[in-house]
Order: structure tokens, then sequence, then C-alpha cells
């Protein structure tokens, strides 16, 4: 634990501007991000009698081991530079919304020759005209069923939506008129974009006008006496009534606002919006947070604004927002609602009429999610607690393991040997800090020698980039040429030739430690920004495997001089864990929060290993030199590989061997050596410039697979060979 005076700059070194700060913890990680009107009495708030800081603050300046700032011009820069910096560093304890799903939205592909009407999720597309969010995707159908009646928009798949135009006959939905049917004809593109715009246009809340129009010509047709085209106009009206009515009407119809109310209690706060267009409410979505420091209602709903308009402009901010209390200052907030719209945005608190009920409304359902939050997270919570300390205890710990790596090796019989790097922080997956390796420097099913060479090349790249870290220029002496203007917003400004103690223009933007010398680039991430692949050691590292596994790695760490970070290995057969130079396992009790933690642990470094393996494999066996043996089919050289177990052991046999496969006759077998002789193994990919076989670094949510983890208990049954 830090102690805080320790990197507390001196009152002189720190400006009296608006800026962002940093806190950086002893690896150089970023773990908080904020912003302040006065960069010196903000940071001046943090350095005082811890007894007098807030719990979570406390844990948060003694994790900490220096702070950084940049000087803005504007409170709008600072809220701008805040919110990019929250996005790329990902602090542990700044406020971060967990959403518990993905909410659908209703969206119109307006960006195609002819737009189709879907649901969709995840990220907003150009050219793309969204609805929602919505609760559930079924209430999206069926609006759209009924509104396809009046609006029949395209809602088929562009594979649908050709092969319909290759044959020339229209799907269902264009024979029961639910499709205007433009893939084969029937209405051209400009008369279905213009069914599209007035889809929009009544999603959009334009409802009454149009209402208005189809009564008119219902009782135009009535009294033209065309009976049948003003009963099928009803019927229209009568659709999108229902589909009205499937939205409260809850204010004006030309009221456009988002009402935003949050429950909250010292630890967590829950944050419930409503979207209201047209005076009615066409979508609802949730947070829940951890307070992970003192924040008052006012800063909750800054941070809930950041992250719902953060990438939003146009029409998809709105020009009201309600909320229950205002940011302080709240001219910058507003300001950049503003400029994110491009228009007026209007951020008040609701004080009489149907605004306020409604906002008491959504009050209710924050009240109600928090409460759902906490009985179904507060067992979780106070578990994963439990089992980081009962770890802690068993193996003997000066302190809970926060980060804890998990390695695992996977390979059939000896070929396609590779290994996983898994990630747990606080007892949850880090997904985006998976690594795998390929292990290319020697055959065979050696699990141990595979195992030191994994836990080798990932700790060698961390003293290297840790060593890496320690280029600092000197602040007195050195201008700040090429100094990182990370995330300025300040139109271009350099803070070239200028330093921490020199006076800074209000337009300079300059990073600075707590020494106040400026440091050259971004000694911590890589050259396109992103953070360092090894940077960040764990406290504990787990292998797959027991003494032989763990000996391995503790070797490995002791060659390269790292003494400060516990080994352990799960041995399968009996759920033991091992530790080095000890003859005895240990045994936790089948009940053990800490037992099952180190199984999910293990369980999801061999899922992973052994999705990566069987990737490899698959592409391995899509190009097998046996493709290029003439009249050697699928079934034979499924007979071979399963006679020998690999390719690498069929290369190996004899001819007289090969024979021996029921339905290999002698000339296949000479064409099958052959070709196995001609078609060499690949090499291994060399970095030119250690010298090392380079693993396979992509992060681990590029290839991973839904596939659930094995369990403890039936990973043997579900291997067979593989390993």
């Amino acid at each position: 634990m830090a102690d805080p005076s320790s990197y507390r700059p001196k009152p002189g070194q720190i400006p009296d501007s608006p800026g962002v700060y940093k806190f950086r913890d002893e690896h150089r990680r970023v773990i908080y991000v904020g912003k302040a009107k006065s960069l010196r009495q903000r940071l001046a708030s943090y350095f005082q009698d811890l007894a007098g800081l807030h719990p979570r603050t406390r844990t948060m300046v003694t994790t900490a081991a220096s702070v950084e700032w940049t000087v803005v011009s504007t409170e709008v820069e600072a809220l701008q530079l805040e919110y990019s910096w929250i996005k790329e560093y990902d602090p542990r304890f700044n406020v971060k919304y967990r959403d518990d799903k993905s909410y659908p939205y209703l969206a119109v592909t307006m960006n195609e020759e002819f737009p189709r009407v879907q649901v969709m999720r995840g990220h907003k597309r150009k050219g793309v005209r969204y609805f929602g969010p919505y609760g559930h995707a079924w209430a999206i159908r069926d609006t759209v069923d009924l509104l396809l009646r009046v609006f029949p928009v395209r809602t088929c798949s562009a594979g649908v939506f050709k092969n319909a135009a290759r044959t020339g006959r229209p799907c269902l939905l264009g024979y029961i008129g639910k499709c205007s049917a433009p893939c084969v004809g029937r209405v051209s593109a400009e008369e279905h974009g213009e069914l599209a715009e007035e889809f929009c246009d009544f999603m959009a809340g334009r409802t009454g006008t149009y209402i208005r129009r189809l009564e008119k010509r219902m009782t135009d047709a009535a009294e033209e006496m065309e009976y049948e085209r003003a009963a099928r106009l009803r019927d229209d009206i009568e659709a999108l009534k229902k589909a009205m009515e499937k939205s409260a009407v809850v204010l004006a119809d030309a009221t456009d606002a988002d009402l935003m109310a949050v429950a909250e209690d010292e630890l967590e706060a829950a944050v419930q919006i409503f979207h209201v267009r047209g005076g009615r409410v066409r979508g609802q979505r949730g947070w829940v947070t951890d307070k992970v420091e003192a924040v008052t209602t006012g800063d909750l709903v800054e941070h809930a604004l950041q992250q719902l308009y953060g990438e939003e402009t146009g029409d998809s901010v709105p020009k009201e927002v309600l909320v229950p209390a205002l940011p302080d200052p709240v001219e910058p907030v507003q300001e950049w609602l503003t400029e994110r719209r491009g228009s007026n945005v209007s951020l008040r608190i609701p004080q009489r009429g149907d605004k306020k009920a409604l906002m008491e409304t959504v009050q209710r359902n924050a009240l109600q999610a928090l409460g759902l939050h906490k009985t179904k997270r507060a067992s979780d919570l106070t578990t994963r607690s439990r089992a980081l300390e009962e770890i802690a205890g068993a193996l003997d710990l000066d302190s809970a393991p926060l980060r804890i790596e998990c390695y695992d090796i996977s390979h059939l019989q000896g070929d396609d040997v590779v290994a996983s790097m898994v990630v747990f922080e606080d007892g949850l997956q880090r997904k985006s800090e998976y690594r795998r390796f390929q292990i290319k420097g020697f055959e065979g099913q050696d699990d141990v020698r595979s195992m030191h060479e994994v836990i080798t090349r990932r700790f060698r790249r961390y003293l290297a980039e840790k060593e890496r870290t320690g280029e600092w220029t000197d602040g007195e002496n050195a201008s700040t040429e090429g100094a990182s203007t990370e995330g300025a917003s300040t139109e271009g400004a350099s803070a070239e030739g200028v330093t921490q103690g020199n006076a800074t223009p209000e337009s300079a933007v300059l990073e600075s430690d707590t020494t106040g010398n400026a440091f050259a680039g971004n000694a911590f991430t890589e050259d396109d920004g992103r953070p360092k692949r090894f940077a960040y050691p764990p406290q504990l590292v787990v292998v797959d495997g027991g003494q032989p596994q763990v000996a391995a790695a503790k070797k490995a760490l002791d060659e390269l001089g790292i003494d400060d970070i516990a080994v352990c290995g799960l041995a399968k057969r009996l759920e033991e864990v091992w530790l080095p130079d000890e003859d005895d396992p240990v045994v936790l009790p089948r009940t053990s929060e800490g037992l099952y933690l180190l199984q999910r642990v293990r369980d999801e470094a061999h899922r992973f290993a052994i999705t990566y393996q069987r990737t490899k494999r698959a592409k391995r066996f899509r190009a097998s030199p046996l493709d290029e043996v003439a009249g050697l089919g699928e079934t034979r050289k499924q007979a071979l590989i399963k006679h020998f177990g690999s390719v690498k052991k069929l290369r190996s046999a004899t001819i007289d061997q090969i024979c021996e496969v029921p339905g290999i006759g002698r000339k296949t077998a000479e064409a099958v050596a052959v070709a196995l002789a001609q078609a060499a193994p690949a090499a291994p990919a060399v970095n030119t410039a250690t010298g090392e076989i380079m693993e396979d670094e992509e992060p681990g949510t590029t290839t991973d697979s839904p596939e659930e983890p094995v369990s403890a208990g039936a990973s043997h049954e579900r291997r067979g060979q593989e390993t």
C-alpha cells in the first residue's frame, strides 16, 4: 500500500486552471481519470488525512503511485478529454455503468437503395435511422408487423432479396401485402424510398398528421362509393392506432425529451432512462454502477450523460433532458450537449405537471432496478471477496491476488502445440488481456517444457517493457519537443519548449509526472495507442497441472530474476493445489469459494487453449498434404490419420506400415509417402530482432468462442486425446 505523501506534487507545480488528471499505479497503469475547474484545488482534496476520505477514494490514492495532469483552456474541453481518456484507459476506479444486456433498436437502413426495416443491436452505423431502444426484440416485431400493413417496406435479408429478384417471385410477405416487393419491380426504388421515409416519420412521432390524412382519404373514398378502398384505409387506421397504443401517450404531442432518474446507496447506484419522442415513451434502458469514490447525484448524472450521448450527434440528442439533480457546474455539460446536437439543449429538473409525474415513474423503475441488482449481485460480490481471501490464506500470500493469470498447454498427440493465458482481475474475467502462444521450439508431448517456454516468453516481455518505461527526460533542461499531447482538444496547440515550471499558455497541453518532469511520447502504449500487451504483472500465476508444471513455471521466473509473483498449480485428478518446492499439495475444502474460483480460472484457460488448438488443427487438415494424393478420398485419409494418430507419425512410417491400413494398397502407399516427403513442415515465425519464436499475441476476444467452459469433473471425458 503506497503512502500518498510519497508522490504528492508540490503546490506550486499544480496549475490553478481547468484540466484533466490521471492517477497511475506502480506499474504505470491508469487507475483513475478526473476533471477539474481548478486542478490545484481538486488534487489537493486527495492528499488530506486518509481518515477523512471516502473508503473507496482512500483505496484509490493508496493504490496509486503517481499523478499526472493535462491543462486545457475550458471546462468543456476538460469534459471532452475526460470522456476520451475513460474510454481509452478503462480505469479501474472510475464510475462505469454496467449494462446487463444489449438493447435492441428498430433500424431502417436508409443508406441502401431499397431500405430495410430490421432489429439491430450494438454500435450504430452511418446512414441508418434508429428508433428505441426497446426492452425486448419481440416488442419491435409486434409493432413492425402492425405497421407493415400501412407501410409495406422491405424486411428481408440481402440473400432473400437477391434470390427473389433472380427467380422473379416475391416472398410470402409480398403475396399477403406486407411488402411492396421491390425485388420483382412492383414499385421503383424512389417509391420504396418514399415508403421508408413515411415509416420513419411515423416512428419519429409525427403520427397525428398522417392519421388525419388517412381519415380524409377514407372519407373521400366513401363519398365516391369506393367502399373497398375505404374499408382498406379504415383497417390501416386501426392498425396504426393499435401500434400507437403500445406506446403510452404521456406528454404533449411535440415533446422530445429523455428523462433520467437515479436510485443510490452508499456503494452502488442505478440509472434509468426513458426516451420520449412525439409525446410517447419510445424506449427505456438502465445501468448499474459501483460508487468507487465519494460522488454526488449530480456527478452520477454527469457520468451517465457522458455514456449516453458521448458517441451521439444530431437528433439522437433530444431537445430536452430531464434529470433528478444538475451537475456542478451545469453550464459546461449543457454546452457540450448543445455541441453534440447542433442546436440548443435544455438540461433541467422537472418541477410540476406531467413531466414531474413521469419522472416519478422513472424513479420507481430505478429503485426497482437497484433492488433487483442487489438481489442478484450481493452474494456474488461477497463470494468473490471471500474467494480471493481464501486463496491468499491457503497460499500464504501477503494480500489477496487481485490479478490472476492462468496458463494451459493444449495439443493433439504432440501436434499443434499451443498455450493460453487468461486473466482474472478482482475475480472477474478480463478477456481483453487474454493471450495465446504457439509452441514451435520443439516437438512432442512435453507439457513441462512447453510451460517453461511460455512463462519465460511472457515474463521476458514484461521485463523488457518495464525497462522501456523508464525513459524520462529532464524537465528543467530539455524541451518537450515531441511530447505527448494525448487527448488534447486545444485546436492543435503545441507544447513544444514548455516545461511544467514555466508559464504555460492556456491553449497548451502538457503531460507531466509528479516531479514536474515532462516525458517524451507515451512510453506505456504501442505506436497505435493501445496498451502494451504484457506490461502488467499478476500477483498469482496459476498453471494447469501438478508438481512438474509448477516447478517449470517457478524455474522460469527464477531464471528471469522475478521473485515477487506467487505460483501454484491446480491438478485435475483430485483438484489439488500444488506449490513450488512442496512435497504435499494444499487441499482446499470442496465447498471452498477459493477452490471454485481457481477451478473457473483453470477451466477458462483450458477452454481458450483448446479452442485455439482446434482452430489450428482445422487449418492443418484443410491444407493436408494428403489432399495431393490422387484417388485418396476422405474415408481413407481419415483411416490413415486414425491409424497413425497424426500426419507427423504417418510421415515417418514406411511403405509397408502404410499398407497395413485397411483399404490402402501398395501403389497408394507409395503415393502417400511421396506426397508427405515433398510437403516440408512450415518453419516457425522468428523475431529477427530477438531471435525468439514469436507467439500469436492477438487479444483473447478476437478468437474467443461462445463454447461453454469445460467443467472440472468432465474435462478428461471431453478431451480424450486432447490436452
